[in-house]
């Protein structure tokens, strides 16, 4: 089985800024991270390859500091690691970067299936896997909390508001992964690490991919991007009932 796992790296929210001039995240000093939720569908992917054998490359679009995030996804167990990084992709929104890794993927060539997390946590769209599979013409699951697979079928379990429902599609599908104790991702080991330093990268740009610049760039302008506001703990106020009158 042919896997791909698409991981983005992200600012660690507990650091997260916002510039007040372009209205966009400052990344500049602050710590960055894995998408939570893609390693989710690392886990995943590795489970389903421990399970039915097979391949996983682990594919991010980002600046050269990406290359972090993918030796941690190579040190969990992934077999290759892809980073697709270009000036031109500087800004890109949800549908640019889908453009992008769809073009890259179509490049890799062989796959059964590519996982996402449902989201990342900087942007919170949940778009870009989607856009994916559309940009393919192949088939999409979202919310997904287990995954089964038998010959070119593939059995999900998904999550929606009122419980789960099970899904069976054909492969190959794009689907996307949310934070589930069935895909509680494993901490990298030594020899894991000391694989993920020895494994090279692959860096593909924008010429690699054959992309038209118009099209793997920013498509919108941000007006306005803030910083939730921090809850503050609550007040609880306690109020003396008066007795009974027994008389």
């Amino acid at each position: 089985m042919e896997i791909i796992v698409c991981v983005k790296q992200v600012p660690d929210t507990t650091e997260v800024k916002i510039d007040p001039v372009t209205n966009t995240l400052i990344r500049q000093g602050v710590p960055s991270i894995i998408n939570p939720f893609d390693k989710n569908a690392v886990e995943a992917a590795l489970q389903l390859k421990e399970t039915y054998g097979g391949k996983i490359t682990v594919l991010s679009m980002g600046p050269p500091q990406a290359r972090e995030a993918l030796k941690e996804c190579l040190a969990m167990g992934a077999d290759a690691a892809i980073l697709v990084s270009d000036r031109a992709f500087g800004g890109s929104d949800t549908l640019a970067t889908s453009y992008t890794l769809a073009a890259a993927i179509k490049k890799i060539g062989a796959y059964d299936l590519i996982l996402f997390g449902k989201q990342a946590i900087d942007g919170d769209t949940a778009q870009v896997g989607p856009e994916t599979a559309e940009h393919l013409d192949i088939a999409q699951v979202t919310y997904a909390s287990k995954i089964g697979v038998s010959g070119n079928l593939a059995t999900i379990e998904r999550e929606h508001e009122e419980g789960y429902e099970i899904i069976e599609v054909r492969l190959p599908a794009v689907v996307t992964v949310i934070k589930t104790l069935n895909y509680e991702p494993r901490y990298p080991s030594v020899k894991g690490t000391m694989k993920a330093n020895r494994t090279e990268i692959t860096v593909w740009t924008a010429t690699d991919l054959s992309v038209e610049e118009h099209s793997c760039n920013e498509q919108k302008r941000v007006l306005n991007k803030k910083v939730p506001p921090v809850r503050i703990q609550g007040v609880r106020l306690l109020q003396s009932l008066p007795r009974n009158n027994q008389n």
